[in-house]
């Protein structure tokens, strides 16, 4: 391959094609060379067959060289509104062919292929084209007459070959610029959901406060509506956030900020919010041990790990009908040689049961149970596994079946020395 220095490109990554196109020519014996639309050559020449090495010791490609010219000048007629798709040129009686390069239905380069002899040449025809490109004319007789001349058929063949190479890498490139616009798309929809829901239900949400704190002699019913809605507007901004955490997981821009904290301080916080949704529906709920794991320390995000203990039980009361239980279970984690290995916590309850077909499928993106689920967008699980796995931990579900409860069960790494639980 000849190096010739080249603009750098901003529309295109030319170094994807180094390979592809270096293969082509190794595997076809054709001369290849790739330029952008305005006459650049940005990848080439590669060179394979004896001829073609031999000149590529000459000026013919140089940078002023008359084969770098004849490229150009097939690159030129290709720019024109109204080219043809094959563009082709003889030089001394090789033959060189063009392609266009497409991008987004835009012609961005062209490929430029060939310098392959069409019929047999002479040692006269040699000396004229060595004495254009400062060759000696036996020399270069002597590589051209050990070949055979390139056959319009296996010229159309090779042709195909790369036709379906270009459109397979363009096809790629298209998809690429999609995703990235629809990513683009993404974010200025996370943007205006952060901005334009959020706002409207947190001033929705804190005016139905302020009317059951301040006016007391509300009409029952009013209050009972008042009540419902308010309900109904902490539904909404909970969909809205899972929607934002989802995404940001998809993205891998959700983070957490671990700080040494009190395993006890998290599990009380969690507890404390949604303890009264179980009562509402008389659920016997335990935690184990008596103290929430207090003494145990742990290096964690506490408002995102509170966040994974919520939906957890906040689940588990979801799918458990009235009169059941629910357990919350802090233990030690141990290797099988009885060593300790972090902390297990584990939530049970004696609800509805997952079917074993559908466990593997408990951590996808919006998964919705098939009952008791009127609310929520089926993300909760997906984003709390995300931010077990951001604290090096795992999460894993087991149910000996429908009707036969659930166990989550949260496995998070030693980040200091373990405090045994009692």
């Amino acid at each position: 391959m000849i190096h010739i220095p080249r603009p750098h490109s901003t529309q295109v990554d030319w170094d994807e094609w180094q390979a592809p196109l270096l293969q082509f020519c190794q595997a076809s014996g054709l001369a290849v060379s790739a330029y952008d639309i305005a006459g650049q050559r940005q990848v080439g020449p590669f060179l394979s067959s004896r001829t073609a090495r031999f000149l590529g010791g000459s000026t013919l490609w140089r940078e002023d060289g008359p084969g770098t010219e004849v490229e150009r000048q097939l690159v030129a007629r290709q720019a024109e509104p109204d080219a043809g798709g094959d563009v082709e040129a003889t030089f001394h009686g090789m033959r060189v062919c063009s392609l266009p390069l497409t991008r987004v239905g835009q012609r961005y380069g062209v490929l430029v292929f060939g310098w392959c002899f069409s019929d047999f040449s002479s040692p006269m025809a040699c000396e004229k084209l060595a004495a254009l490109v400062g060759v000696s004319g036996q020399a270069l007789w002597n590589e051209v007459r050990l070949e055979s001349p390139l056959t319009p058929a296996r010229l159309a063949t090779y042709r195909e070959l790369l036709r379906t190479l270009a459109g397979s890498l363009d096809r790629q490139r298209d998809t690429i610029d999609e995703l990235n616009r629809v990513s683009r798309t993404r974010d200025l929809f996370l943007a205006t959901v952060s901005h334009e829901m959020r706002t409207p239900l947190s001033a929705l949400s804190m005016r139905v406060d302020l009317l059951l704190k301040t006016m007391p002699d509300l009409p029952p019913a009013l209050v009972t509506a008042l009540q419902a809605m308010r309900v109904h507007v902490r539904q909404e901004a909970s969909m809205v956030e899972d929607l934002i955490d989802a995404a940001r997981t998809l993205t891998g821009t959700m983070s957490i900020e671990k700080v040494p904290v009190s395993l006890g301080r998290i599990v009380r916080d969690a507890v404390s919010t949604i303890e009264v949704n179980a009562h509402d529906k008389r659920i016997a709920f335990t935690v184990v041990p008596a103290d929430f794991g207090d003494h145990i320390q742990i290096e964690a995000d506490p408002r995102r790990l509170q966040q994974v203990l919520w939906n957890l039980i906040l689940n588990a009361i979801k799918f458990t009908p009235e009169g059941g239980a629910i357990g919350l279970v802090i233990s030690r984690d141990r290797h099988g040689d009885g060593a300790a290995a972090g902390i297990k916590i584990r939530v049970d309850d004696s609800g509805q049961g997952i079917d074993a077909k559908d466990l593997p499928h408990v951590f996808g993106a919006f998964t919705l149970q098939t009952q008791a689920n009127a609310t929520g967008l089926g993300l909760g699980l997906y984003i709390a596994r995300r931010i077990v796995e951001l604290h090096g931990g795992t999460i894993t579900v087991d149910s000996p079946g429908v009707g036969l409860g659930t166990s989550f069960t949260i496995h998070l790494p030693p980040a200091a020395p373990v405090v045994a639980v009692a």
